[in-house]
C-alpha cells in the first residue's frame, strides 16, 4: 500500500465526518441555504488562490522535470476551479475577494507555511487531502444528488473523471517523493481537519454566533 492510500485509510473517520456534514449533505439535497453556499464560494476562492501559490512553490522545489510537469498540470486545474467560482459569482453575487474567515485564514497559513519551509514531499502530503476529499465527496454524493439541486454543478465537477485524474496525479507525487512518513501523515491529517473546519464555518455562516476556528 502506498503512502497516499495508507494515509487516506487512516483518516477515514474524518472523511466520513466530511461526507455526512450537514453542509455537504445540503449540497446534494439542494436544501442548503443559498447564503451559506455563497459564503463557502467566497471563502473557497480565497483558499484556491493560496492553493495555487502552494503549487507554484512546489513547482519551484520540484527535483525533476516529471515533478515539474505534474505541478504545472495541477496548477492549471486550480485556475479551472476558479473559473467555476466566477460562474457562481456572476449568478449569485458572490464576492471573490473576501476577507478570510478564521478557518480559511488558518488553513491557508498552514499550507503556505508548509510550502515555504518544508520539503516538497511534505508539501504534497499537506495538499493531497483537499484533492482526494473533493473527489471522494463528488463520487459519494453523485448517486444521491437531487437533480433539482441548485448546487448540482458542484457535485458534477468534483465527481468528474478529470478531477479524479488530478487527485490521482497528486497522490502519485505523494507516493513517489521522499519525506519523513510520520511528519507526512501528521500533515495529511491536519489538512483534513482544516477541511472539516472549513465546512463547519460555512454551515454556521448564517448563525448569530458564527463558528470560530480553534486550532
Amino acid at each position: 500500500m502506498g503512502k497516499a492510500r495508507a494515509f487516506y485509510t487512516a483518516c477515514l473517520d474524518l472523511i466520513t465526518r466530511c461526507r455526512m456534514h450537514p453542509f455537504v449533505q445540503g449540497i446534494a439535497s439542494g436544501d442548503l441555504p443559498r447564503e451559506r453556499f455563497v459564503f463557502y464560494v467566497e471563502q473557497d476562492a480565497f483558499f484556491l488562490e493560496a492553493f495555487a501559490r502552494a503549487y507554484a512553490l512546489g513547482l519551484a522545489k520540484a527535483p525533476d522535470r516529471e515533478t515539474m510537469d505534474a505541478f504545472r498540470e495541477l496548477l492549471q486545474g486550480v485556475f479551472e476551479e476558479l473559473r467555476l467560482h466566477e460562474g457562481y459569482a456572476a449568478r449569485w453575487g458572490a464576492n471573490l475577494r473576501p476577507e478570510p474567515a478564521p478557518a480559511t485564514q488558518a488553513y491557508t497559513d498552514f499550507l503556505l507555511r508548509v510550502a515555504a519551509l518544508e520539503p516538497v514531499g511534505h508539501l504534497v502530503a499537506a495538499m493531497t487531502p483537499c484533492m482526494r476529499l473533493y473527489a471522494d465527496l463528488g463520487a459519494f454524493l453523485r448517486p444521491q444528488t437531487n437533480p433539482a439541486s441548485p448546487y448540482r454543478e458542484w457535485v458534477e465537477t468534483y465527481s468528474s473523471a478529470d478531477f479524479e485524474a488530478l487527485a490521482r496525479r497528486l497522490e502519485t507525487l505523494l507516493d513517489r517523493l521522499p519525506g519523513d512518513e510520520k511528519a507526512q501523515q501528521a500533515l495529511y491529517q491536519a489538512a483534513l481537519r482544516f477541511e472539516l473546519a472549513f465546512f463547519e464555518a460555512a454551515w454556521r455562516a448564517g448563525d448569530h454566533h458564527p463558528f470560530v476556528f480553534e486550532p
